[in-house]
């Protein structure tokens, strides 16, 4: 469960000064208004998550201290040496660092000192996340390299690699980067690229592959070794453009138990040609680690290792599609300041709440539509019930349900010896979602299973589709009486499904359920979508969940004002930047952060993103057709032209009465009511539907069971 939560929202770098003599207390922060004295910020971390044993450090000086004056120690060793002179201050990366605090004192002369402590964790993990999940299969014999090679067996029992360089290069020829095994060599076929600032350089790729956290991740920023320095944050490739952008990879079933062996990809060539840095980890693809938590601190720990590698840059873009829409949302929301801007596509508010109901309300419907063959409902009848916009939608998504069954979805490494068995194997690994977030959820006492906020009590089914007269109060009392719920090893049962009160208040105050009035509120937001709620197979990646983000941000916040959406067909895939319109978000984002850099303030208020956004970055979709014209309209559901082009359709927990915002785990109850329905019931078929419901129906107009507000940001988890 989660412990000692920083209740602030601390921007990186995080910044610390203190009187003469004061000892500033781990991840506290003393009086920046007295004059005289240094300000020593941490650069790469939060002074309380240092990891690796180094930490990129700046000193500011009081104006009349000579840099001259200036000492710095770590645990009573001078370090001065290790700074330099950058722009009338001083910077240096110290190193050495020991697990645990280390006291930085900083000495200005005449009784002027600063003491901080960097509290430093190991480069294999665990910052905030809590214990570590075991068993865990390492994967570095599958990461293949751009020259085909494998990172070989692992060191350890981390799976840790030795950090290594490569390079590669783009060919006048086109396709995908050409391994360059001597980097000073100059191919006839290499081709050169003009950046982003205007910078003309050769397109050779500078790829860092190394393990952090127990992940692998990769670092790729265009680096000519033949004219450029090897990289520090003070000597600085020229194709660089400052920016870094951090993707994330997708999937969720199978994400757990594995290091992963491909991360979101680091080699996009519309990045890299623009000159941006661009970095990911194996443990940030959904497919490989479903688990935002853990994400969050892969990626918090991959960046503080660019930012010791290349300095700080001026802002971090999150990029990336459908459980890298989870990972952009929950990063930004519950540890600001890792991303300044994200533009998550085919996107979901999160896994919990965002997806998980949507998803097993489809399994429970699939099955009662297909083994039960209720009151033969037409095809029409059944899509009216689901909500969605295409019937195959239901057994499409239907299976991804298997994410909260402990052995539907075990990834191949994991050995089925390991594997969670309920007769040969209890004590065995479970793989689903919530045994993943063990940590968060705490454990069943009787079960010894992750608690659950999974809930379906009260929830009816298809009532949308009786109010509106497409079936019968007759299919509606056998459909709830039949549909059932699922038992704590994701199988069906005929009881409606109950969740685990201390899960539910889990999931809402530690972030699990998204927000949004965390980091999401002062975060600029581009929703890219290529619209897929048409696809004649089915896709889980439904629009309804854009609608479902811009919502929770204004019941957040009182807007949605930072949040764009931007929609078009899917010819270029969900998410690809060959498409121009994800070229387009990305452009409009840089414009954006551009400017909020400009305007000054390192923790801009809501009003300032705002101010901040390009004036021509509005709601817009694109036609269908050969030649798509941009349509500019406030996106809106059941009405205007980009609803006729790409409408959006309820999830079946809406069609049965839920908010739009899907934040509502578990509802409130209240007695069944006649007049309540735009149809009219028997007395047989009210006293039946009192029995199916015995304890009430849902009341959406309240709050959800146990739903409390966000605690705040930057938690910190404990082991279970």
């Amino acid at each position: 469960m989660f412990m000692s939560p920083t209740l602030l929202a601390i921007r990186i770098p995080f910044l610390l000064v203190a009187l003469a003599g004061l000892v500033a207390s781990l991840g506290g922060c003393s009086s920046a208004e007295t004059a005289g004295v240094p300000e020593v910020t941490v650069l790469s971390a939060r002074s309380d998550m240092v990891t690796g044993g180094d930490a990129l450090i700046r000193v500011d000086l009081p104006s009349g201290v000579p840099v001259d004056r200036v000492t710095v120690e770590v645990e009573g060793q001078d370090v001065t040496t290790r700074f330099r002179e950058v722009g009338g201050a001083l910077e240096g990366l110290v190193v050495g660092l020991k697990t645990g605090a280390n006291r930085l004192a900083v000495s200005a002369g005449s009784g002027v000192s600063v003491d901080l402590y960097l509290r430093n964790h190991p480069v294999t993990g665990p910052v905030f996340s809590g214990s570590q999940e075991q068993p865990f299969v390492c994967e570095t014999t599958e990461f293949a390299l751009p020259s085909g090679e494998t990172l070989g067996l692992p060191l350890d029992d981390d799976c840790s690699v030795e950090r290594r360089v490569d390079y590669a290069y783009r060919s006048t020829g086109g396709g995908p980067l050409k391994g360059l095994p001597d980097p000073t060599d100059r191919p006839n076929d290499l081709a050169h690229t003009t950046t982003l600032l205007g910078k003309e350089v050769p397109y050779i790729v500078r790829i860092e592959t190394g393990t952090i956290n127990r992940a692998i991740y990769q670092i790729a920023v265009l680096h000519d070794p033949t004219s450029d320095a090897e990289p520090d944050p003070w000597q600085l490739p020229a194709g660089w453009n400052g920016r870094l952008i951090y993707t994330f990879g997708g999937g969720c079933v199978n994400g757990w138990y594995r290091q992963g062996a491909r991360t979101g990809g680091v080699l996009d060539d519309v990045m890299l040609r623009q000159g941006y840095a661009v970095a990911s980890s194996t443990l940030n693809v959904f497919g490989n680690n479903c688990h935002d938590l853990l994400a969050a601190e892969s990626m918090m720990m991959v960046k503080e290792r660019f930012v010791e590698a290349f300095g700080m840059p001026q802002f971090t873009i999150g990029w990336g599609c459908s459980g890298g829409s989870y990972q952009n949302h929950q990063i930004a929301d519950n540890y600001p300041g890792l991303l300044d801007g994200i533009i998550p596509g085919c996107s979901f508010p999160d896994v919990i709440s965002g997806t998980i109901p949507v998803i097993t309300d489809a399994r429970l419907l699939n099955r009662y539509f297909g083994e039960t063959a209720g009151l033969g409902f037409s095809d029409e009848e059944r899509r009216s019930v689901t909500g969605f916009l295409v019937l195959n939608t239901m057994p499409n998504v239907s299976r991804n349900a298997g994410r909260i069954s402990p052995t539907e979805f075990c990834p191949d490494v994991l050995p089925d010896a390991a594997r969670y068995d309920a007769e040969t194997n209890p004590k065995g690994a479970r793989c689903d979602v919530y045994d993943h977030a063990v940590n968060v959820f705490g454990r069943d006492p009787e079960t010894g299973f992750a608690r659950r906020p999974l809930d379906n009590v009260g929830v009816q089914y298809g009532l949308g589709a009786l109010n509106a007269g497409v079936i019968t109060p007759a299919q509606f009392l056998d459909l709830n009486e039949r549909v059932g719920g699922y038992d704590h090893d994701g199988r069906f049962s005929d009881q409606r499904t109950v969740a685990d009160p201390v899960a539910l208040r889990a999931a809402y105050e530690t972030g699990r359920v998204t927000h949004g009035g965390g980091g999401l509120a002062t975060t600029p937001i581009i929703d890219y979508r290529g619209y897929s709620d048409d696809a004649e197979r089915g896709d889980v990646h439904l629009r309804y969940h854009s609608f479902s983000m811009r919502d929770r941000l204004r019941r957040a916040n009182g807007h949605a004002d930072n949040h764009v959406m931007l929609v078009e067909d899917s010819r270029y895939g969900l998410y690809s930047t060959a498409s121009p319109v994800a070229q387009e978000a990305l452009r409009q984002m840089d414009a954006w952060l551009t400017a909020l850099a400009d305007s000054g303030p390192d923790e801009p208020t809501a009003e300032e993103v705002v101010k901040a956004k390009p004036a021509d970055l509005v709601d817009a979709c694109w036609s269908r057709g050969d030649d798509p014209v941009r349509i500019t309209e406030v996106q809106k559901r059941g009405s205007g032209r980009c609803h006729e082009l790409f409408p959006v359709p309820p999830s079946p927990r809406e069609v049965a009465g839920g908010p739009i915002g899907g934040h509502i785990l578990k509802c409130q109850l209240q007695p069944v009511d006649a007049a309540a329905y735009e149809v009219s019931f028997s007395a047989e078929e009210l006293a039946r539907l009192d029995r199916i419901f015995p304890t009430g129906v849902c009341d959406w107009t309240q709050s959800g069971v146990e739903q409390i507000e966000l605690l705040g940001t930057w938690l910190t988890f404990d082991a279970t």
